[in-house]
C-alpha cells in the first residue's frame, strides 16, 4: 500500500460515523494525530490485560478480536474501528486484536482522543450514536 498522506487519512475520517459531521480543516487536525501502523498476519496488535494507550481505525485488510479464551468475537474490516471502551472505561483489554490479512490501521493515542472529545463534543455524539446503533436494546431484569 502507498503512503497514506494527511489528506488521505483526512477522508477516511470522513467516511466514518464518529467524525462524518466534522468540517475537513478540523478532519485535517484530527488526521494529524493518527499514526500509520502495519501489520502482518498473526501479529498481535493488543492482548487481553493490557492497559489501553491508543484505539484504531482499520483502513485495509481484516482484524480478529479474540477472548481470553482465544473464541473468535469478531472480524473487523476497513471502515471499522476498535479499542476504544478500554481507554473509555479506564480498565484492562478484556479481549485480544490479531492481523488476519495484512493491515493497515490508524493508530489514536487515548491521550489525543480525549483531546479531541473535549474540544469537539461533536465525536463524543459520534461515538453514542455509534454505540446505540450496535445496541439496539438493553437486558433488563424484570421485577416480579
Amino acid at each position: 500500500m502507498t503512503k497514506l498522506t494527511l489528506i488521505d487519512r483526512a477522508f477516511f475520517l470522513k467516511r466514518s460515523p464518529l467524525f462524518a459531521s466534522l468540517d475537513l480543516d478540523l478532519l485535517l487536525a484530527i488526521a494529524d494525530k493518527l499514526q500509520v501502523v502495519i501489520f502482518e498476519p498473526e501479529d498481535t496488535i493488543f492482548r487481553v490485560a493490557e492497559e489501553a494507550f491508543h484505539m484504531y481505525f482499520v483502513v485495509k485488510g481484516e482484524v480478529v478480536a479474540k477472548d481470553s479464551n482465544k473464541h473468535l468475537l469478531a472480524t473487523l474490516e476497513a471502515g471499522e474501528f476498535f479499542g476504544d471502551e478500554a481507554i473509555f472505561n479506564e480498565k484492562p483489554r478484556v479481549y485480544s486484536v490479531l492481523a488476519k490479512t495484512p493491515a493497515t490501521l490508524l493508530a489514536l493515542s487515548k491521550t489525543n482522543l480525549l483531546t479531541i472529545i473535549s474540544e469537539c463534543p461533536a465525536v463524543a455524539i459520534g461515538f453514542l450514536q455509534t454505540y446505540t446503533s450496535i445496541t439496539p436494546f438493553r437486558l433488563r431484569r424484570r421485577e416480579e
